[in-house]
């Protein structure tokens, strides 16, 4: 995707972005990271609990209304004034219901495939081979490498990384720091998270630390 100066992004969870500008032009960007079961429960109040699964509808919205709420609920968010919580629901509600969108019910996961990605989900800092996951799912290599890649839409590793730098973020924003996070969610050290979780993320491990102090700080939930 391409988005230009006052365009808001959105990414679904799992989804990869790098942040990368085009040109040689600098960029500068503001960032809200909601837990998915922050906004998974605001879209069932939206339907008032009627089942189904949802995403944002476009990754860039360009100047529309929508896009002006964004933006005041990223200064609802961040501004930390006493008292902004029913501000701060208001916006979100009302953006959720504007730019979600319900996704049709994935087929299910072929027996093998869903063994496969469990192994990694359970403990995504652990070693694992090709071989290994191929035993799990009863099938060649290469098999299990094009169906998995199908299915999940990452390869095995790919999914792998990912998994290690969201418990990486998780870990950031919880307080670690950045050396312990990046032993702990099965980086080799924290040059390793550090290219990975920049490239995921479009900035720095650091300045996402950053980023989330105010938010450590605060004592009211959003």
């Amino acid at each position: 995707m391409e988005a230009g100066p006052g365009d808001v992004i959105t990414v679904n969870p799992g989804e990869v972005h790098d942040g990368a500008p085009i040109g040689d032009e600098g960029r500068f960007w503001q960032m809200l990271y909601f837990d998915p079961d922050v906004i998974a429960e605001a879209v069932a109040d939206i339907r008032q609990g009627r089942p189904g699964e949802f995403e944002f509808a476009d990754p860039v919205l360009r100047q529309l209304p929508q896009a002006a709420t964004m933006r005041q609920l990223f200064t609802a968010m961040t501004a930390g004034q006493a008292g902004a919580e029913l501000r701060r629901q208001e916006l979100l509600l009302t953006l959720l219901a504007e730019v979600m969108r319900e996704v049709p019910t994935p087929e299910p996961l072929p027996r093998g495939i869903r063994a496969a990605r469990e192994r990694i989900d359970d403990d995504p800092t652990k070693a694992v081979s090709l071989a290994d996951l191929a035993d799990l799912a009863g099938v060649s290599q290469f098999r299990l490498l094009r169906a998995f890649d199908k299915a999940i839409g990452f390869t095995p590793h790919a999914y792998l990384i990912q998994r290690r730098v969201q418990l990486a973020r998780k870990l950031i924003a919880g307080g670690t720091g950045l050396a312990e996070a990046a032993l702990a969610s099965g980086f080799a050290d924290q040059s390793h998270m550090t290219r990975i979780f920049t490239r995921s993320f479009g900035l720095s491990p650091h300045l996402y630390a950053v980023s989330m102090r105010p938010a450590q700080a605060s004592s009211g939930p959003c």
